[in-house]
């Protein structure tokens, strides 16, 4: 190893730590104000790009730095719009909505690029003046990475600057400290969140525009960013712009001395750590919370202001005679469904997913609706509990029973371990640690290629025996709901499940009368990976195979939405928000070429319209409401 190649790959990391703080400053400065975790943040960082290579491909190359400045401020004018119509209605929901509706927001913005600008990833121009490389012992290093090198600082001394010199920056701060202050001093605040928003947004479209040397515009642009930018503000510390910058250094600089120490020999082993860059910038969010939960340079947040009130239209009630007949009706259902495929063939398909589905959604809802703590990384313990049973019978030639509970078994081990070291934590850090050990479990099947499959997972995983026929595993999977749904009802409305809604409602007072609040939320946090453990293991048999495709972020948001569509805090809500997210999925992703639209569209107006789910409509007071 070169000592060259090492101070080109730390130049490198400079660089990239330069475009993450961009994205990342404008999202830290957003949160720091509105307490909104913006997932659409990522989407005016893809938008920024396009506008900027658009004013390009118009106006010509001449107009490479106007557009810098041209593209940001259009697409600030898109948050302004946007802020004004839609976030201004949601500043005072539950924190688990904002991020939902923003997520909505992304989905919309992918596919409003995808009709304007197509499927295909457009490349910008290189930057007039800046198209060479410097040597730098003995080797060339790219003279825009140098400009990039210099924005980054740049920017966190200009922004300082307006926030620590200004009037305006003044009010911020104060926003930032008690919101509710600075109302009742007769501060305009929702021009003040209005402004702030608009100048998180333009720093993101910024950031974009400066990538079109370096890469493409492309659809997942806005991913890519948005998962970096949540590692870099939460391990800098929520609302810390000098904490956003460190900590961008830190997870650049990371990856890069991954890339320089290529093929490493560790105990006879060979492993790539350049392959770890997929994965490591969550390796570095799980260790900086675990060892300091609130993040590098972020203070932690008022235990007292955090305990929630919860009325009564939101205290999960037992079912009634009437919920009670509704189920066995949903239940005879079920049971004929097999009886009628050959008038509808995809009919028992569709019921299939969505009873396994419904599983997965039920038990993330004892987490949210119970427990208080919204896991941004339950699809974990889905794909733990398919790989288990996946391997146990591709490789030891278990029958499907044993499976099951090997797949369960793991994913318990596995809530174990995540969830004593989760629980500590709370709100957006809690989410956000969920996610990092989520995407380390995906990165460790996708790069073990020898037993899990790597890529391409595991295949050739059908149900045999007695379970062999398409019918008779349909029953198995109606018999596992039902089990599943009565085990997950009898938690709920036993004394853990009291203690653990005491605990959610108030962390303080449990404390106070002798309750071990992390206890309590550990356990819950184990029983719901367990039975997100058997809804993946069935999973893999109803598919026949499983990849790392199930363990990503997308799996785990999803079971979100589904629950909070269905209604957090309402017996059934994710079922009935499972059966909606999937059926709606399966119908528009093949009937409409602009799916993620209508599908985000559709989110935005149930948040708004019915913020407590549809279950809302369907079970009323008295009846499981």
């Amino acid at each position: 190893m070169q000592f060259s190649g090492l101070v080109i790959q730390i130049l490198n990391g400079f660089a990239e730590a330069s475009s993450l703080f961009l994205i990342a400053a404008g999202m830290s400065i957003i949160f720091g104000v509105t307490r909104i975790v913006n997932f659409a943040h990522g989407s005016f960082f893809m938008i920024g790009a396009y506008v900027a290579v658009t004013i390009i491909e118009t106006k010509g190359a001449a107009w490479f730095w106007p557009s810098l400045l041209l593209a940001p401020a259009a697409v600030a004018v898109l948050g302004l719009l946007l802020e004004v119509g839609l976030l201004r209605r949601i500043y005072h929901a539950p924190e688990l909505t904002q991020l939902l509706a923003t997520y909505a927001i992304m989905l919309i913005a992918q596919d409003v690029v995808l009709y304007l600008w197509g499927p295909l990833p457009i490349m910008g121009p290189k930057a007039p003046g800046l198209t060479g490389a410097v040597d730098v012992l003995g080797r060339k290093f790219p003279t825009y990475s140098l400009f990039l090198i210099m924005v980054g600082p740049l920017t966190l001394a200009a922004l300082w600057a307006v926030i620590s010199r200004t009037r305006w920056g003044r009010l911020v701060r104060a926003a930032t400290q008690d919101r509710d202050m600075v109302a009742a001093l007769g501060i305009n605040q929702a021009w003040l969140f209005t402004s702030v928003f608009v100048l998180g947004t333009f720093v993101a479209a910024l950031g974009g525009a400066l990538q079109m040397p370096r890469q493409p515009a492309s659809l997942d642009m806005d991913v890519q960013a948005i998962a970096s930018a949540f590692v870099v503000v939460v391990v800098g510390g929520l609302g810390s712009l000098p904490g956003a910058f460190l900590a961008a250094i830190i997870v650049a600089q990371t990856k890069a001395i991954c890339v320089w120490l290529g093929l490493v020999d560790i105990a006879g082993m060979q492993i790539s750590m350049s392959k770890l860059t997929i994965v490591v910038e969550f390796i570095v969010m799980a260790i900086v919370l675990v060892l300091r939960p609130y993040g590098l340079l972020g203070q932690p947040p008022n235990l007292v202001r955090q305990s929630r009130h919860v009325v009564t239209s939101t205290i999960l009630q037992p079912l009634s005679s009437r919920g009670l007949l509704v189920a066995g009706l949903i239940l005879l259902g079920l049971v004929i469904v097999p009886q009628l495929r050959s008038l509808f063939p995809y009919l028992p398909i569709l019921a299939l997913e969505i009873m396994i589905i419904v599983i997965f959604a039920s038990s993330l809802q004892l987490l949210m609706g119970a427990g208080g703590m919204h896991s941004f990384g339950h699809a974990a313990y889905f794909g733990l509990g398919a790989y288990a049973s996946a391997m146990a019978a591709r490789y030891f030639g278990l029958p499907l029973e044993a499976a099951l509970i090997f797949g369960i078994g793991l994913a318990l081990v596995g809530g174990a371990i995540i969830g004593w070291l989760s629980v500590r934590l709370t709100s957006t850090y809690f989410a956000m640690l969920t996610l990092a050990f989520a995407q380390i479990v995906w990165a460790l099947f996708y790069q073990f290629e020898g037993i899990a499959g790597g890529e391409n997972g595991i295949t050739g995983v059908w149900p045999t025996g007695i379970f062999g026929s398409k019918t008779a595993f349909f029953y198995l999977v109606v018999t596992c709901l039902v089990a599943a749904s009565v085990f997950l009802y009898r938690v709920l409305f036993s004394p853990f499940g009291y203690a653990l809604r005491a605990a959610r409602d108030s962390a303080v007072r449990s404390e106070s009368i002798g309750m071990n609040v992390r206890r309590l939320q550990w356990l819950g946090f184990v029983l719901a990976a367990g039975v997100a453990g058997l809804a993946g293991a069935l999973f893999v048999y109803s598919k026949g195979s499983v990849s790392p495709e199930i363990l990503t972020t997308s799996r785990s948001v999803d079971g979100l939405v589904m629950v909070v569509l269905g209604g957090e805090h309402a017996i059934g809500g994710a079922a009935l928000g499972a059966t909606l997210f999937v059926w709606l999925r399966d119908t528009l992703g093949i009937d409409a070429e602009y799916w993620r639209a209508l599908l985000g569209i559709l989110t935005l107006a149930l948040l708004l319209l019915m913020p407590q789910g549809l279950a809302r409509l369907t079970l009323r007071k008295g009846a499981g409401s």
